[in-house]
């Protein structure tokens, strides 16, 4: 029965993804950074010149494998559909401000789940406000929340992001002068492993999430809409591959891939308070765009342009906080990243708001 309604094979999935998330650190990601799609994109905006923080600034394989993978499996599947049109420019704001939670509380929440794996236990605080923004999305579906319909596009719409990644992977392995990349030692940006490797672990991840709908949003909604534990159960499969692969790691090798506590975690902040904040904005307006970042780029593979748009959003949200100052840091959330939290949260309550219990007044 588990196998018909697709909990095993989601549980499966969740067992692999963690599996490869931590054997992408022990390969060269940061700590709790096997994969990180807020983390990832803000790398690869700093690669492109986007921002200028030198110590978060590489073209990350991931992120391209991640729509690839989706792209190639989707089509094998006859799954991949060109669609868009509905409310661009506020997903663009919703990917936007999602970002700037991320950044607030560092990671998006496929990292939420490494870093609680990893034993950083300020993820605890995130997770609290990632379900309590969740809650807060799911109130105004329940409401009626929709921002209308999408339409059929050309076949060549759908394939821009797929063919973008393509473009990034040749500049990332060209590597021209203009692309910036963290020097050796400088930061998170310069620690990543092999190429190829990367690829290859954003094409499996990106397949299977395609395959299964994987998305930690649609797992905690489902559940509370629907009584529906399938998709939630692939983050759990996440989170307890990931933490055993961490525990064996530690044991076997000089490295510490397992670290329980508050304070001297890697790329995290003590401010549980900010941390819940942050989580809590990510998973408000993730809700509201359907689905979590990496759902947005999985979505993105299978031609689905509005979530296209949410990407872009999400990457210029990680441009925006790195140039003003938005983002945290291993020191705590900055007072301008606090105050670009409080907007962002008021702004996604104000499209909820306004989609939810707007009168169309337009006549057929």
């Amino acid at each position: 029965m588990g196998l018909k309604n697709g909990k095993t094979e989601i549980l499966v999935a969740g067992l692999a993804i963690g599996i490869i998330a931590a054997l992408l650190v022990l390969f060269g990601n940061p700590l709790n950074m096997g994969f990180c799609i807020a983390c990832f994109l803000r790398d690869t905006a700093g690669a492109l010149g986007l921002h200028s923080a030198a110590n978060v600034q590489y073209i990350r394989p991931e992120i391209i494998g991640l729509v690839l993978g989706s792209f190639l499996l989707a089509t094998f599947r006859k799954e991949f559909s060109p669609k868009g049109g509905s409310a661009p420019l506020t997903r663009f704001v919703l990917g936007f401000f999602v970002m700037i939670g991320c950044l607030m509380f560092l990671g998006c929440p496929f990292r939420m789940i490494l870093r609680l794996a990893g034993g950083d236990l300020n993820a605890i605080f995130g997770l609290v406000g990632f379900v309590c923004g969740i809650l807060l999305g799911v109130f105004f579906l329940t409401k009626g929340y929709s921002l209308k319909r999408t339409y059929q596009l050309p076949a060549l719409e759908g394939r821009l992001l797929p063919i973008i990644q393509v473009v990034l992977l040749v500049l990332l392995v060209a590597a021209p002068v203009f692309i910036h990349f963290t020097e050796a030692g400088g930061g998170p940006g310069a620690q990543h492993a092999p190429i190829i490797l990367s690829l290859a672990a954003g094409l499996i991840v990106g397949a299977v999430a395609q395959k299964t709908r994987l998305c930690m949003v649609g797992g905690i909604r489902d559940v509370v809409l629907f009584r529906e534990w399938k998709l939630l159960i692939g983050f759990v499969a996440i989170f307890v591959s990931a933490l055993v692969c961490n525990l064996i790691l530690t044991a076997a090798t000089d490295g510490t891939y397992f670290n329980l506590g508050f304070a001297g975690q890697p790329v995290a902040h003590t401010d549980g308070l900010w941390n819940a904040l942050g989580m809590l904005l990510t998973g408000f307006g993730c809700v509201l765009l359907g689905g979590c970042p990496l759902r947005q780029l999985v979505l993105s593979g299978e031609g689905n342009t509005d979530s296209a748009i949410a990407v872009i959003g999400l990457v210029a949200g990680a441009a925006f906080a790195h140039n003003f100052g938005l983002a945290s840091s291993g020191e705590g959330p900055t007072a301008n990243g606090k105050i670009a939290v409080i907007i962002g949260i008021v702004v996604v309550a104000l499209i909820a708001c306004f989609n939810t219990f707007r009168k169309d007044t337009a006549k057929a």
